[in-house]
């Protein structure tokens, strides 16, 4: 059997917001795996818990930057908030997310020019000068081939920079205002919802498989016979997919329709991409014990 950690409970209880002795009879239960441990509480009713959220706990700035038909978004992480209000630091954030636009992973990117020196190179002289640890961490693009990406930064703190940065690909031959109007809304809803994907055919087989399973499995264990489950099954997918698929979501602008309705409405536009990055996402930041450092000092 898997050694069962306290810190194997606490993050199984984080991400389900279940008792610790359930957490740690989850978890004995799935010889410690954690993703089987979430499953195994859901079965039991003990959880409602979908999927783990990430933990933002990592400073910095996420930029965006948009021009046309394509679009670029990066995250730069450093370790305080203090770092993400100087001047220099966002300057350079700023050039990093232009340059994104024109390279195709993160690779390219930290060896990409800026100013005669490398990225990477340049960040690490930034490091230096301002005395804190950098990191370039993500990147992601948008582009399409008729239309415009439209973007969103929540938390700004510059232009173009800020807690949350938002892109979504708008396809159509409707005036630039159009889609500027109607995308800022669909950027804005992005932020606040966090879709995981944008329509039921990118959802992943693995995804749908495990979500299927755990509901038959919810069904059965209450009782319904093996036809009545499968149907209920259904019905709930169709659920399932309204809460992670973003065309599929209620427009926050207006409850009443699906965001592929409110789009739709607005003209011959279709939304075929976006992407959605939260500053220090999934990140977690190294909890100090307060009380016990004083103690430690004042035993010292």
């Amino acid at each position: 059997m898997a050694d069962i950690t306290a810190s194997m409970v606490k993050e199984l209880r984080e991400a389900t917001g279940v008792g610790m002795m359930d957490a740690k009879k989850a978890l004995v239960q799935n010889e410690g795996d954690m993703e089987k441990a979430v499953d195994w509480l859901r079965t039991q009713g003990l959880s409602k818990a979908a999927k783990k959220s990430g933990r933002t706990a990592a400073e910095g700035l996420v930029a965006i930057v948009t021009e046309g038909n394509k679009g670029a978004v990066v995250e730069v992480n450093a370790e305080t908030d203090f770092v993400a209000r100087n001047e220099q630091f966002q300057g350079f954030v700023s050039k990093v997310a232009k340059l994104a636009l024109n390279v195709n992973n993160l690779d390219e990117l930290k060896a990409a020019d800026l100013d005669g020196k490398s990225v990477e190179q340049t960040m690490t002289d930034l490091i230096a000068t301002i005395g804190e640890h950098m990191a370039l961490r993500r990147m992601e693009r948008v582009n399409v081939t008729q239309g415009e990406i439209v973007g969103y930064v929540h938390g700004a703190l510059a232009d173009g920079l800020g807690k949350i940065g938002v892109l979504v690909g708008l396809e159509s031959s409707a005036d630039s205002n159009t889609l500027q109007t109607i995308g800022k809304q669909v950027a804005m809803h992005v932020a606040a919802a966090n879709p995981q994907f944008l329509d039921k055919t990118s959802v992943s087989a693995d995804v749908m498989e495990r979500e299927r399973t755990v509901l038959k499995e919810q069904a059965i264990a209450s009782g319904k016979p093996a036809e009545i489950a499968e149907k209920m099954v259904e019905g709930r997918m169709r659920k399932f997919y309204q809460e992670i698929c973003l065309v599929e979501q209620a427009f926050i602008m207006d409850t009443d329709k699906t965001v592929e309705q409110a789009v739709k409405d607005a003209g011959d536009i279709k939304v075929v991409a976006f992407q959605r990055v939260q500053l220090g996402e999934g990140i977690e930041k190294k909890e100090e014990d307060f009380a016990a450092e004083v103690a430690a000092v004042a035993s010292a």
